[in-house]
Parts: C-alpha cells; sequence; structure tokens
C-alpha cells in the first residue's frame, strides 16, 4: 500500500464554500490531523493531499480544496486551484455546511456531472442545521446521493464512508482472480455441475460460465460431469485433477468422494473472490460455530427470482443452518436492493453469491455489517460450514482458511479488518 504511485490511487476530492468543514470531514475520515481546521473561513489554501489504505477500496488519496467562495484577487486564484482538482479526481465529496445547498454546490455539482465524475452529497454540520425533506427529495429525484453528518462530532462518518464506497466507479475496483491462479496451463479441472430444478434449462449458471471460461483463459482443460458420475470421472482419469470445483449444494458428497490429495473448492466459494472481501465473509463464517436455536439470522438475495420449490435461499439454507444450530431459527430472508440499515438485530448475515450485483455493491453491504459487529458470509461458505466440509473447501485459499478460524472465535477479527 505504501509503495503504490499516486497515479494508481483513487482519487477523492472534498469541495464546497469556506468553513463547510471540508477539512474536519477529511480528517475524521482519515483518522488522523492533516488539514489545518479552525472557524475562521479561508483556513485551506492550497489543495492539501494525503494518501492512504482505506477499506474495502484499497489505496486512494484525499484531496482537500479551498472554499469556492473564496474571495478577492488571491483567493480568484484558490478557487482556480480547486477548479482544477475537479477535472483530476475519481469521486467528489460535495460538503454542504450549516448555511445549506445553494449556488456554489449547484456549481461544483454541476461540474462533476459535466465531467462524468461519481458524487456524495454530504449534509455536514447537521447539528446546527439539517436539510429539509424537499431538499433531500429532489437531489434523489436528479439521482444524486446524499448523507447527513457531523463531522466535528464524528457522527455519520459511517455513513459517509458507505455512501463513498457507493460512488466508486468499477473500474476502480480491481477483480481478484477467480479459479484461474490456482491452476497451470495443461492442468485438468473437474467442474461439478448439479441438474435439477434450480438448474435454468439449456445454459449454465453464471459461476459455472466464469469458471470455464478462466479456465480456457489460462489454458486449462474442463470436465464438466454431475455429481452422480464425479467418482467415474476421476477413475477414468490417468493423472489426478489438479483442483475439483462442485455446487455447494453437493459439497458434502463430492468431498467425500473426491480424494484427499486432490483440492476440491466450490462455485461459491469462488465466488467470494470476485464478489466481495473472501477475508471477511471467510471470517464471518466462523460465526457459524456460535448459532443457537432462536437467532436471528438474515438470508440477503441480490436478484428477485420467483422461489421455487425446495428454494437453495428460502428452504435449504435455513433448514442446514438450523440443523447445524441445534434447533429452530428466525430467519428473515430479503430480496433485491431490500437489504436493511439496521443490521444489529441479526447474529449473521448471509449474503447469496451476487451473480447479478457487482463487487462493488456486495462490498458495500460487507462494509455495514462489520461496523455494526454483524458477522456476513455467503451461500457457499455457510453451507460447507454446515455440511462439515468447510475447512476442505478453503484447503486452497489459506488466508481465507485462517480467517475462518479467527471467526470461530470471535466477530471482532472481522470489524477490525474494515
Amino acid at each position: 500500500m505504501l509503495e503504490t504511485p499516486k497515479g494508481l490511487r483513487l482519487h477523492i476530492g472534498l469541495f464546497g464554500r469556506r468553513n463547510s468543514g471540508k477539512s474536519t470531514l477529511m480528517n475524521a475520515l482519515i483518522g488522523q490531523s492533516i488539514s489545518i481546521v479552525s472557524d475562521q473561513p479561508g483556513t485551506t489554501t492550497d489543495p492539501v493531499e494525503k494518501t492512504m489504505e482505506l477499506s474495502p477500496l484499497g489505496p486512494v488519496v484525499f484531496v482537500d480544496t479551498a472554499g469556492f467562495d473564496d474571495v478577492g484577487e488571491l483567493g480568484a486564484l484558490r478557487v482556480g486551484k480547486s477548479r482544477a482538482v475537479l477535472e483530476r479526481v475519481d469521486v467528489g465529496l460535495v460538503v454542504v455546511g450549516a448555511e445549506g445547498l445553494g449556488p456554489f454546490e449547484h456549481e461544483i455539482i454541476d461540474a462533476l456531472r459535466d465531467a462524468g465524475t461519481p458524487l456524495l452529497v454530504v449534509f455536514n454540520k447537521s447539528d446546527l442545521a439539517r436539510p429539509g425533506a424537499e431538499t433531500l427529495a429532489r437531489l434523489e429525484e436528479d439521482g444524486i446521493d446524499s448523507v447527513i453528518a457531523a463531522a466535528g462530532r464524528g457522527d455519520g462518518i459511517e455513513r459517509v464512508k458507505e455512501g463513498l464506497f457507493r460512488q466508486v466507479p468499477d473500474a476502480c475496483l480491481v477483480d481478484p482472480p477467480f479459479v484461474g491462479d490456482l491452476v497451470s496451463s495443461g492442468d485438468t479441472v473437474v467442474l461439478v455441475v448439479p441438474i435439477d430444478l434450480g438448474a435454468p434449462k439449456g445454459r449454465l449458471i453464471l459461476p459455472q460460465v466464469h469458471a470455464l471460461r478462466d479456465l480456457l483463459d489460462h489454458d486449462a482443460l474442463a470436465l464438466i460431469v454431475k455429481e452422480s458420475e464425479l467418482a467415474a470421472a476421476l477413475a477414468r482419469l490417468n493423472t489426478p485433477p489438479r483442483l475439483v470445483v462442485c455446487d455447494s449444494q453437493v459439497v458434502q458428497r463430492v468431498a467425500a468422494e473426491t480424494p484427499p490429495e486432490i483440492r476440491m473448492t466450490t462455485f461459491s466459494i469462488l465466488m467470494a473472490r470476485i464478489k466481495g472481501d473472501m477475508l471477511g465473509l471467510a471470517a464471518g463464517a466462523g460465526a457459524l460455530s456460535r448459532l443457537k436455536p432462536g437467532d436471528r439470522v438474515l438470508i440477503a438475495e441480490a436478484c428477485t427470482h420467483h422461489p421455487r420449490e425446495d428454494d437453495i435461499g428460502c428452504v435449504k439454507i435455513p433448514r442446514w443452518l438450523a440443523h447445524y444450530a441445534g434447533g429452530a431459527l428466525d430467519i428473515d430472508v430479503r430480496a433485491g436492493k431490500d437489504f436493511p440499515e439496521d443490521l444489529t438485530p441479526y447474529a449473521l448475515v448471509v449474503q447469496c453469491g451476487g451473480c447479478t450485483v457487482t463487487r462493488k455493491q456486495i462490498l458495500v453491504r460487507q462494509y455495514r455489517a462489520a461496523r455494526q459487529g454483524v458477522p456476513m458470509t455467503n451461500y457457499g461458505m455457510a453451507i460447507s460450514v454446515s455440511q462439515g466440509v468447510i475447512e476442505r473447501a478453503l484447503e486452497c485459499f489459506p488466508a481465507a482458511l485462517e480467517a475462518y478460524r479467527r471467526g470461530t472465535v470471535s466477530s471482532e477479527s472481522v470489524s477490525r479488518s474494515w
């Protein structure tokens, strides 16, 4: 992180009027006193930059700027430098002070939107004045995200971070590998694909397609079988496969039929690499060891498909978790964008693989859960734990396996990593 050049870092600019609290907000976001803070307007003159690691985004540069309402000949020069920053940031934070949203803020918003730069409006100093419902509604109608904070008191800083994560361009989040880094050219990989009521007629589901394409890109050989054909397929191979990847619903059977010297994992666990923070999800899986009857669990589906008979999210996972916990659990199933703001009532969040959403959306959900102290994992890891094969399924990923083991002891390891 310390060696990452500035040019490769995500640049986040803070813009607004003098004394709107930009410097206070930046200091609160980075947890250090970098920008000078004063009640005297115009304290920040030249742009102030601070490089840091902001999980889960990685290495970033915060740029604090002079107020857009600066006056005089020198003030005009300062505003000119602030305008120059507008042109080079990846995300803009428009900081609104107690005076409310006015012409200067709209000018900044228009400039950012004209440049195609994602932005977040931060109504700062909410302890002095809060935005009206009409103002918030108008921003929402215009498709502009906003949050309310009071940086001087430390209020709402987590909401600002979460809003910031929502605005980060997908291109700024480097996608981890799917499966190609686990194999070499010429290796054979067996993909176990059940054909049941949940299998789409005439096609494969996205994780299976991901695996096939990644293996082709890495010049590996892919052998696709149903779970009933796995043992016969392994027996016919002259050379043992490098890896076996299976659907989570058959992980117990596949783990039993795959010789211990052959590594195996699931499609959903592979999805945890490209649709979220794998280590955080693995640590969250450890929390299943602390589930007890009556605990409240959130099952989060990213898509809004009509539940089928014996549906994985609505029926199978709740049944497996209840059996693992030793009694009935209080299960909430949410679909699509219906993800609660307050997660504190839950002992655990179990997120689907996230095929239909971006990695950024899953990271935001993980961040929200972590800052509220609620463990979060995904379908594949939860199923593997409930079937007693999680250590085998994570053997390919030593860091994730270690995170899972730490998670069985305490959920604090998840929160600290964020």
